[in-house]
């Protein structure tokens, strides 16, 4: 069913790179409702809310799509809802915002049945498609380095060093030294096992505890907060939320599409230009997108901690269904996941070291023809700087249209991408993001 044989990999390989990205992006049910409480949406709904939508999400494409690729909320489509959309509009409840991620979702499953996104992936320039991956691998070493306070917020720099004293930081110095040895030794699984021993050395110093126990019933005490489509598309034309469900539709379409070419890349998975079951993985961020506005959660999309479970060795759905499950028994261990992935000097380790891999995408850009190299550089840039994927893919998209008409090559650049730039230009121009 996964072809595991031809993908090169085997049932141990893939399982320890499910169990890899699952802790390194399992932070996601417990920040997501933290963020989404300051709507007014109730903690244990959302956690629930997560786990459904990570889950139905990512075994689609476990299932269906046969890539090593999770899905679950999020972050920054999540700060978007609850800050943007809920508040500051004051006459928009969370269950009418969820409203218009739900109308998003479903919008995304009709484009997804479509070629269109398909075609998106093929239209994108080769130099670009290394931007993109050597740019999340910046962004995610940046976050690792961040979240352990390795570097910190400068009052004049923006950004510094940090307390080298610390405990976090120190725990994850450790951490990363001993998952490179085993990385350099070539040991299977060097992510997932430092994280292992990264915990372990956490626990029996102090900064790992388990006070809550380890495990708990999920609930929903909201129900199902979007039950019948009607209303939900009731709502949005009521409140006239059309520029809130473009902007989730826009920025999605980018942050999946951007990291699934990402970790396809990284994966050794393209065909040319081409991925191969494209319509299928698209369908799962869409799938899930629509099923967790039901529950009560913000869009869904790839995420890009998925590239530690593709360094670990996975190559096969077997790793996104391994990731699957994790998620649906997390649903019963939250005080178990919270604690763990609650101290990132376990988990940033692994997102430091996958990014310096995808770095190596900018050795494949052309950085003798200015053309090509520049907007690769602006998406590599300003990935890390503004946090958003979607916005560094959005300079790209803009400045590489707008370069070759100057050249003269106007006729090398695909239709979709004129569309998109102007597309990307308002959006960042007139919507919030």
């Amino acid at each position: 069913m996964f072809k595991l044989k031809e993908n090169h990999t085997n049932v141990k390989t893939e399982l320890i790179a499910g169990i890899t990205t699952f802790f390194t992006m399992v932070y996601i049910v417990v920040v997501n409702p933290v963020i989404l409480a300051d709507a007014g949406v109730p903690f244990d709904q959302v956690f629930t809310a997560t786990i459904i939508a990570a889950a139905v999400g990512t075994l689609w494409m476990a299932l269906f799509a046969n890539y090593p690729i999770a899905i679950a909320p999020g972050m920054g489509l999540n700060a978007y809802f609850a800050y943007s959309v809920v508040g500051s509009h004051h006459n928009i409840n969370y269950e009418t915002a969820f409203a218009a991620v739900f109308v998003a979702g479903i919008i995304f499953v009709i484009l997804s049945l479509t070629p269109f996104r398909e075609k998106l992936i093929e239209a994108i320039p080769p130099n670009l498609k290394h931007g993109i991956t050597a740019g999340i691998g910046l962004f995610i070493a940046f976050i690792g380095l961040r979240l352990t306070n390795i570097i910190t917020d400068h009052p004049t720099n923006l950004v510094g060093l940090g307390d080298l004293h610390s405990s976090s930081v120190v725990l994850a110095l450790i951490g990363l030294a001993v998952t490179l040895v085993m990385m350099v030794l070539r040991v299977n699984g060097a992510l997932f096992f430092g994280m292992v021993i990264t915990g372990v050395i956490a626990f029996f110093t102090g900064n790992l505890s388990f006070d809550k126990g380890f495990m708990s019933f999920p609930s929903l005490p909201d129900g199902l907060i979007v039950a019948n489509p009607i209303t939900a598309f009731g709502d949005v034309i009521g409140h006239s939320l059309y520029a809130v469900v473009f902007s989730f539709i826009l920025v999605t379409i980018f942050d999946t599409t951007g990291t699934m070419i990402g970790v396809a890349n990284q994966a050794g998975l393209m065909k040319g230009n081409k991925m191969p079951r494209a319509r299928e993985a698209l369908l799962s961020d869409s799938i899930g997108t629509a099923v967790g506005a039901m529950f009560g959660t913000s869009p869904t999309t790839a995420y890009i901690e998925s590239t530690s479970g593709v360094a670990a060795g996975g190559r096969t759905g077997l790793t996104a269904l391994t990731v699957a499950i994790l998620f649906i028994l997390s649903a019963f261990f939250g005080p178990l996941v919270s604690a763990v992935s609650g101290l990132s000097a376990i988990t940033a380790p692994a997102l430091i070291i996958v990014g310096s891999l995808m770095m190596g995408s900018i050795s494949q850009i052309q950085w003798d023809e200015l053309d090509e190299a520049f907007p690769a550089f602006l998406i590599i840039l300003s990935m890390p700087l503004t946090s958003s994927i979607s916005t560094g893919i959005a300079l790209g998209f803009i400045s590489y249209p707008l370069l070759k008409v100057v050249k003269g090559s106007w006729r090398e650049v695909h239709p979709l991408l004129y569309i998109f730039a102007v597309l990307f230009f308002y959006q960042l121009a007139f919507l919030p993001h």
